[in-house]
């Protein structure tokens, strides 16, 4: 049985990866990091916001388990279509979201903090790259 310990252990273990994986090759794949600016960017955007934390921040719960299904259905498709950067991007977003919920962990709530700053980075560019149509 996995206790609720277990799974913040395994929510810190993943964001830790997550933020190495971003941190060392997160500038080197500036395809994926497109990816994800794009696809946070259009969220934000969606919930009128200027950045992924701030629409993650008015996200209701009802919002918040569509999105995580919504993420876990087209994760699991890019990853069978071999659409690696889209995968890569979609998981960034979902623990993103998952982190959220644990901010009671001081170190889950910094990871979140970090990927947060790298994911809202990430929209700046796209939004200043592909200004919304008036």
């Amino acid at each position: 049985m996995t206790t609720p310990a277990d799974k913040q252990t395994d929510l810190l273990q993943r964001l830790a990866a997550l933020l190495e994986d971003l941190r060392e090759a997160g500038g080197q794949d500036g395809e994926a990091m497109a990816m994800l600016g794009t696809l946070a960017g259009d969220l934000a955007r969606a919930h009128d916001r200027p950045s992924w934390s701030a629409a993650k921040a008015t996200m209701t719960r009802q919002t918040y388990e569509e999105l995580l299904e919504k993420f876990r259905t087209s994760g699991n498709e890019h990853v069978a279509a071999g659409r690696v950067r889209n995968a890569y991007a979609i998981q960034a977003l979902a623990l993103s979201l998952v982190a959220a919920t644990q901010r009671g962990n001081a170190q889950i709530a910094e990871g979140e903090r970090l990927l947060d700053a790298i994911i809202d980075q990430t929209v700046a560019t796209y939004l200043r790259l592909s200004p919304r149509a008036n």
